[in-house]
């Protein structure tokens, strides 16, 4: 279970989540959310515990020194900030991490969790994928929906992807 710190009473909260890995080509989806933290000034509110999910000599840790005396160790993983807007009724819940090596269900029933605990109602996920697409013409984007309501509010078309899926695809199937 993800521990939260400094959370606050939060606004109709929106998630926002990417995932570094199979669903994240060119980083495009983890940079966007990671521009999001830092336009929006977000400020980190909870990680998941790493060791459950995550194989290190996959994902290794790193080391950096501090105050030129001291050093750090900074463990992989997935982490959770808030974004409080200026304008708007909503602030943002921003999830970006790495797409786990195991235990994919746990994981996601331990951002569920967290989505629910933090009052989310809305979650949008990200992610990117390489596609051959000419310089000249607009890149393709796609997007889906949960419920047909919001599907159709959003003028989107429902997938007709089947094949093999990331932890973007069993997020949003969880969500």
């Amino acid at each position: 279970m993800i521990e939260f710190s400094g959370v606050g009473q939060l606004r109709s909260p929106i998630v926002v989540a990417a995932f570094e890995g199979w669903n994240d080509a060119a980083d495009a989806s983890s940079a966007a959310v990671e521009h999001l933290e830092s336009a929006f000034d977000a400020t980190v509110i909870g990680a998941i515990d790493p060791d459950d999910y995550y194989d290190f000599q996959v994902n290794r840790p790193t080391v950096s020194g501090i105050d030129g005396a001291s050093r750090k160790i900074s463990w992989p993983t997935t982490r959770l900030s808030v974004a409080r807007l200026d304008r708007g009724d909503n602030d943002l819940v921003l999830i970006r991490g790495l797409e786990p090596n195991m235990r994919w269900r746990g994981f996601t029933e331990e951002l569920i969790e967290a989505v629910h605990a933090l009052g989310s109602e809305m979650v949008i996920s990200l992610g990117a994928l390489l596609a051959d697409s000419p310089h000249t013409r607009p890149v393709p984007i796609s997007g889906t929906a949960g419920d047909p309501a919001t599907a159709a509010r959003l003028r989107l078309e429902p997938s007709k992807y089947e094949g093999a899926t990331g932890i973007v695809g069993v997020f949003a199937e969880a969500c």
